[in-house]
């Protein structure tokens, strides 16, 4: 009970949440079945290369007219026959075509190993905006309790210059009225801070229903690089370097490229040796041997010249007579051995007309081959556009930011300028409620405003390829 309820009240840090999203996302999940799918397809083109064997054996019952499968004489009789054989064939030349294949399929493989990267990256990126986004609703319900807590004060206040005489009913209602409203906003806030965790849970792939925190750690603890480190052009030339879609466009690249080469190796003519190693074996039953009597004679159509006189040819007709013997077959060894019989060659293969399928293919790899660089080219002018535009944002967000920090600084004066005017009784109660609500904003603003200038800041970094962490 102890060791689980330690565990539920455990917070996580940024850098956890980031690694168990990346690690355990459905999308990153998908993407390295992708990358086994092409593994295998990968691992297939390799032994491809290497030579086939292929061992074949068959059994057969005749009954009938049949030709025996070792004299090749015909008998009639029922009987048993069996065969084997071992197959083989290897390539010895095709232009490199399969090799330019496994080669392709190999970096295709590369390829997906490199999405599998990016989409880890996207999802840590995602995964730190929602840390960011939960880290800033939780500043803002902070900010919120602490309005409530100085709307109570004053309410407090109020009431014993009401009770003293000093001040008005109506002021009291008033403030009654603003603190009900503080109350409200404070409610809000902290349902925005709940729906934010879940947003990040999301990320994470943890169950909606799971206890789960954050750690806080202040925002202005956070490091970030000075926007002079961050050069959009600078940042670029990295980018081209560690981005893993930079990556795997360029691996695309080159996988097109070799299919494109085996296409073209694949209307050459090809050699290829085979040989085959086999044998058979009959079983029947005995066989009778008879003994052979001549009857008489039969003429064949032949004459023969012997000293100017010819004669005609004839043939002696048989009869069986008594059996003689029996004929057995010989056991499965003998006849294997016997019947082995073996086979060697080579064969040449010149592709003449095969429906336009490899001139097709030659054309079909050209275009992936222009779709693969026009994709590479659009690729690197939208991460350059993107590097361009999250610098502009971040110089924005930092001066949003300055800005916003002096207008906290004035606010909480005008505010205690105010508390203390009121408090004498030369201020009204609506100008005290305006001023509060004044400096409220101001927080508000600036919580949201040191919150984007921060996530923009590590999206440049990011790009820049130092990574995603909140400490040093």
């Amino acid at each position: 009970m102890l060791g689980f309820s330690a565990k539920a009240q455990q917070k996580w840090s940024f850098q956890q949440c980031v690694e168990h999203a990346m690690k355990s996302n459905l999308s990153v999940s998908r993407a390295e079945i992708q990358a086994k799918l092409s593994n295998i397809a990968s691992r297939q083109n390799k032994w491809g290369l290497l030579p086939n064997l292929n061992l074949s054996s068959s059994g057969a019952f005749n009954s009938g007219l049949n030709q025996d499968p070792t004299t090749f004489t015909r008998v009639t009789e029922s009987y048993l026959s069996a065969g084997m054989q071992l197959q083989s064939s290897a390539d010895i030349f095709q232009f490199f075509s399969k090799r330019l294949q496994y080669q392709s399929s190999r970096i295709d493989y590369m390829a997906a190993q490199a999405d599998v990267s990016k989409i880890r990256y996207d999802i840590g990126l995602s995964t730190a905006n929602a840390f960011l986004q939960a880290l800033l609703a939780k500043q803002q319900a902070a900010v919120a309790s602490l309005q409530v807590e100085q709307t109570l004060a004053q309410l407090n206040n109020t009431r014993k210059l009401v009770d003293a005489g000093t001040l008005p009913m109506l002021n009291l209602s008033q403030i009654e009225a603003q603190w009900a409203l503080d109350s409200s906003n404070l409610i809000s806030a902290q349902g925005n801070a709940t729906l934010s965790l879940l947003s990040l849970k999301a990320w994470m792939n943890i169950d909606a229903a799971e206890p789960f925190d954050i750690e806080e750690p202040p925002v202005e603890s956070i490091p970030v690089e000075t926007l002079a480190d961050l050069q959009p052009e600078f940042v670029y030339d990295l980018a081209l370097k560690n981005q893993p879609q930079q990556k795997s466009n360029e691996l695309r690249l080159m996988s097109a490229q070799l299919r494109n080469k085996s296409a073209k190796a694949a209307r050459l003519p090809s050699l290829a040796a085979f040989g085959s190693l086999g044998s058979n074996y009959l079983s029947f039953t005995k066989r009778p041997i008879y003994n052979r009597i001549i009857t008489g004679y039969q003429p064949t159509g032949l004459i023969v010249d012997a000293a100017g006189v010819q004669y005609d040819v004839q043939s002696p007709v048989f009869t069986n007579g008594n059996i003689a013997g029996y004929f057995k077959p010989n056991t499965v060894g003998k006849q294997l051995t016997d019947n082995f019989r073996k086979t060697i060659g080579l064969s040449l293969s010149v592709p003449i007309f095969n429906g336009s399928s490899a001139k097709l293919n030659v054309e079909r790899s050209q275009l992936d081959l222009q779709s693969a660089t026009l994709q590479q080219t659009q690729d690197n002018l939208k991460l350059k556009q993107d590097i361009y535009q999250a610098y502009q944002a971040a110089g924005i967000a930092l001066q949003k930011f300055n800005a916003s920090k002096k207008s906290v600084s004035v606010s909480e004066q005008t505010y205690e300028y105010a508390s203390k005017r009121f408090n004498v009784g030369m201020l009204s109660t609506f100008d005290l409620i305006t001023s509060q609500n004044n400096l409220l904003r101001a927080r508000l603003e600036f919580v949201t405003a040191q919150f984007d200038y921060v996530f923009k800041m590590k999206v440049l970094e990011y790009y820049k390829g130092l990574g995603l962490k909140l400490t040093k």
